[in-house]
């Protein structure tokens, strides 16, 4: 949707922080808040997930919280432009707080999907819905560098933020209006405490899930690091507006591609076949990254990354589907996500002072690792550990 063009970690922030003259741990602290969030989040998500008979309408107040306290930002920025120290700070704690919330979709969305859509019509149904909402992104994707040109800084970047949050606002309002049906089996309820008690012991005890997360985390630590490939490009490239508009719009144009074309393939193949190759999509987008001399060669790894992001965020969803225990699927998506961020979070806050005295290299070279392990762990561990999981329960 065009929220997610205009409030981007990858493309906008990046920019908006750099016209604040921030620093790569300024960038690496926001890029690392959108994991280290979730990590915080999910447990507290998971246990209202869990005890809610509404769903969709509790996780739409949540979202107009989150819309709410961020638009409260948005209107004051104006008031730190004399400290570009400031401003940056102010921002980094408004950041926080938004994506806090904004993790909550993680959960909420995950129980969504699985208690509304049939298995055969998951993958395409809400691609078609990301697609379209993608294509109208690209309008607004165009207008950036308009809106940056024609206005003084920050009012330029109040006006990008504000259409996303209008978009956000309408994206509330419909989870708000939506209709949905009780749960054929119901979900167990557990408190923040019995959930983040229940984390360690689902990986103690499914093989399974143990090994998905294995597969995943590794996935979530090379996407976590795409922001780095647009401070990459204004640092080495020094890339303009433009530029940057148009890494959004290919990342856009990459969305519709995954959520078209593989949204179907997935209901036909399943979710667990096609689950590797979002590892080798990230190899690819390392490989081609590491020797990427030009920015035209910087686009092609960009929209490899954003391909092998993709369709790990398609599949992975889908996948808990096999994996989890009925009635469990919160606790499963909260332990995904909170192991798989924290990780990530880990990385990404380490990784800024590498890239300050080392350069660029190192993390392309992780980026390339990750997939690689993530592959074999994918095909040999967790694949063969499911089918045996299979095999072994009565239908």
């Amino acid at each position: 949707m065009p929220a997610a063009a205009l409030l981007s970690m990858a493309t906008v922030i990046p920019l908006f922080l750099t016209q604040l003259n921030a620093t790569t741990t300024h960038v690496a602290i926001a890029t690392a808040m959108t994991t280290i969030c979730s990590f915080a989040a999910q447990p507290v998500f998971a246990s209202i997930a869990s005890r809610t008979r509404l769903i969709a309408k509790t996780f739409a107040k949540i979202l107009f919280a989150q819309r709410i306290l961020f638009l409260a930002f948005v209107l004051c920025m104006p008031l730190f432009v004399s400290s570009d120290l400031v401003f940056i700070w102010v921002f980094l704690l408004s950041w926080i707080v938004f994506n806090f919330f904004a993790n909550s979709g993680m959960v909420f969305n995950a129980v969504l999907i699985l208690k509304l859509l049939p298995p055969e019509k998951r993958a395409g149904m809400r691609g078609v819905g990301f697609a379209t909402g993608n294509v109208i992104a690209l309008g607004f994707t165009a207008m950036i560098p308009m809106i940056i040109g024609s206005f003084a800084f920050p009012h330029n970047f109040m006006i990008i933020f504000s259409i996303g949050l209008f978009f956000l606002f309408l994206n509330a309002l419909g989870f708000f209006l939506m209709k949905e049906h009780d749960d054929v089996e119901p979900r167990v309820p557990m408190g923040i405490i019995e959930t983040i008690k229940g984390l360690p012991i689902s990986l103690k005890e499914d093989k399974v899930f143990r090994a998905m997360i294995c597969t995943c985390m590794l996935i979530v630590v090379a996407s976590a690091l795409i922001p780095f490939y647009t401070l990459y490009a204004i640092q080495i490239f020094y890339a303009t507006e433009v530029q940057i508009a148009i890494l959004a719009t290919l990342a856009i144009i990459t969305g519709v591609f995954v959520n078209l074309v593989f949204g179907f393939i997935i209901d036909r193949k399943g979710p667990v076949k096609l689950s590797p190759l979002a590892a080798v999509l990230v190899i690819l987008a390392g490989v081609v990254a590491l020797t990427a001399n030009s920015m035209i060669a910087l686009y092609i790894a960009w929209v490899l990354a954003h391909l092998g992001g993709g369709v790990y965020n398609k599949t992975t969803m889908l996948m808990l589907g096999d994996v989890s225990p009925a009635g469990k699927v919160p606790l499963y998506v909260s332990v995904l996500f909170t192991v798989s961020m924290a990780l990530s979070s880990v990385f990404v806050l380490l990784l800024a002072p590498v890239l300050e005295n080392v350069g660029f290299s190192i993390l392309f070279v992780i980026v390339i690792t990750c997939g690689s392990i993530s592959l074999f762990l994918n095909l040999f561990v967790f694949q063969r550990q499911l089918k045996r999981k299979k095999a072994s329960t009565p239908p």
